[in-house]
Parts: C-alpha cells; structure tokens; sequence
C-alpha cells in the first residue's frame, strides 16, 4: 500500500480508502467486521463512514435486512475496529436528515455538535480523524457551520475538517473564513470523481491544487462500471442502486474501450481505472466500497500499479476534459 499526506496535515492516508455506505446490505454487518481487519492488514489505514449510512431506506436491497433492522454503519465499524483503533484515520460525516424532527439535518452549531457526539459514541472512540460537512446548507451560514468545527477542534473531538460535495467556490470561501477568523480551514474535500465523470476537473481541481486542500473522490468506479464489466449482467446498473438511471451507451463504451487498453497492459479493469484516477492533481485517496475480502484485495492493489505518461494520456483521451 501507498500512502499520501491529507492536506497540509502531514497525516498519512492511504490511497485507498475504504468505504462503508453499504455495511449491514452488502457486506452485511458480520462479513463487514471481515472486511475492516482485512483492509487494515493490507495497509489500508483510511476509512470513510457517515452517520447516515447503513440503516438508510435509500440503502435497501432485496434480501437485505429492512432499514429499521440495521445497525448504523458507524457503529459496525466501530466494532470491527475494537483492539484497533489507533490503526484507523476514520472520516465520517454530518448534514443529511437522520431522523423527524425539523432540526434533525443541516449544518447548525445544534445538530453538529449532537452528530459528533452520538458519531463518538456510535464509533466507540473518543476522537474523529476527520469531520465533513456532508453537503451544502443553505440555511446555515457557513461562518456558523466552521465556528462549532472549530470549537470542536480544540475540545479535541475531532481532529480535521473537509467539505463534502461543495462547489469550489465553498470550498475558497470557506478557507477565506478559516484565515480570517483564525479557524482551522477545510483540508480536504470529497466529491464524486472518475474517468466518466470528470466535472471536478472545471473549478474544483485547479483550487484544491492551489490551496492544498485533497480531493478524496468517492464512485472512483462508476458504479462498478470501470471495475468489471461483468456489472452489466447483474441486473443492477450503475446508480439505479440508488434510484439512479443506470449506465448510458456512452459510459458502456467508454468502459470497453478501457477494458480493452488494460488488457493489452496485463492489467484489469479496476486497476487501471483507479491508477489513472490516483494520478490525477490533488487526489490523495479513492473510496473504494467492496462486498468482500477478494473484492477488496482487487481493489487494493491498484494503489500500486504506475501508469507511464503514455498509458495515463491514451486513458485520459478516453473521456476529455469536461466541457
């Protein structure tokens, strides 16, 4: 496994990054606990979480457990790491709606505060890594949202901040803030990101360079598109997972294509794909999620694979830069 320095932490992360939005469905929660001391044996230190993953309804799938019966991602996480918890950097997340109440969302000094504690409690830790702000609120401002961040911070909650699907212009006015008001700024941002979809490229990428700030892309495999083409004959595509619509024409293409090139390289499918996404300015880790040791292995060992400038140009090709 290699690593990468988070930001301007000098903490040291893994490149791959594993993923936990789909434990207690697939993995389920005991295959999940398997699958954390795996990736801890296999050098991956970097772990991504959220109190709003596992027991989702948007998470369910046939022959998983209903939402209600689930346990909270955090919380079996928090059990597979028992005996091993300085050996994780783990991130988690606040901002979508966790329960009924009005003010049970957002960005407020009143629902982070209540999130990081029952994160802690849930996690079995008594300190957070890294804390995004899981998407934008506009009813929040955000001097508001990095003041409890902050406070937080010295109270030694919580050790790091980053921003979570925010435009680059959030992302730039919230390190305005920080220097302004001598907060501890924003260190990395977490944002869909992969050879299909290349929209960060436009605004977010050149600022993160800039700035310093990682980019931690999340669907780094498109929906399992640019790890294995056998996706398409399981009958779940792409997003629709997640009410999404499923691969397009172009995005089947642009997979073969890839598939194709990797295999003229001696390398898969996965490989190649996240090698490229690896190589990219700014990106310092890829959340990977996997529903098996054998899965997550595949995965890893892509932390490892060195593109030559060629095979990095031929990939990027495939695609162009966004419009």
């Amino acid at each position: 496994m290699r690593y990468s320095i988070l930001g301007r932490t000098g903490l040291k992360v893994s490149r791959i990054c594993l993923g936990t939005a789909t434990f207690g469905v697939a993995p389920d929660a005991r295959e999940a606990g398997r699958l954390v001391g795996a990736a801890l044996d296999l050098g991956i230190n970097f772990i991504d979480t959220a109190d709003s993953y596992g027991n989702m309804p948007v998470f369910d799938r046939p022959g998983a457990p209903a939402a209600a019966d689930r346990e909270p991602a955090e919380q079996i996480l928090g059990r597979a790491l028992r005996g091993r918890r300085d050996e994780a950097v783990i991130a988690t997340k606040s901002q979508v709606h966790v329960g009924p109440g009005i003010n049970d969302g957002g960005l407020s000094r009143r629902h982070i505060i209540r999130q990081v504690e029952a994160s802690l409690r849930r996690l079995g830790t008594d300190y957070i890594d890294l804390y995004y702000a899981h998407n934008p609120d506009p009813d929040t401002p955000l001097e508001q949202t990095l003041g409890a961040y902050d406070d937080l911070i010295r109270q030694g909650k919580i050790r790091y901040i980053g921003l979570s699907n925010h435009p680059a212009w959030q992302l730039v006015h919230a390190l305005w803030l920080a220097d302004d008001r001598r907060y501890c700024g924003p260190v990395a941002t977490q944002v869909k990101y992969n050879l299909i979809d290349r929209k960060t490229e436009r605004e977010l990428a050149p600022a993160c360079e800039e700035f310093r700030v990682s980019i931690i892309p999340y669907a780094p495999l498109h929906g399992g598109l640019l790890a294995d083409l056998r996706v398409l004959d399981r009958g779940i595509s792409g997003d629709q997972r997640f009410a999404g619509s499923g691969f397009t024409s172009g995005e089947i293409k642009t997979a073969r294509e890839l598939d194709r090139l990797s295999r003229e390289w001696g390398l898969a499918l996965n490989q190649s794909s996240l090698a490229w996404l690896l190589s990219r300015p700014a990106v310092a880790s890829a959340i990977v999620g996997a529903e098996s040791v054998k899965e997550l292995r595949a995965n890893a060992s892509a932390a490892d694979v060195d593109l030559d400038k060629d095979q990095l140009a031929a990939i990027t090709a495939l695609t162009g830069a966004p419009a």
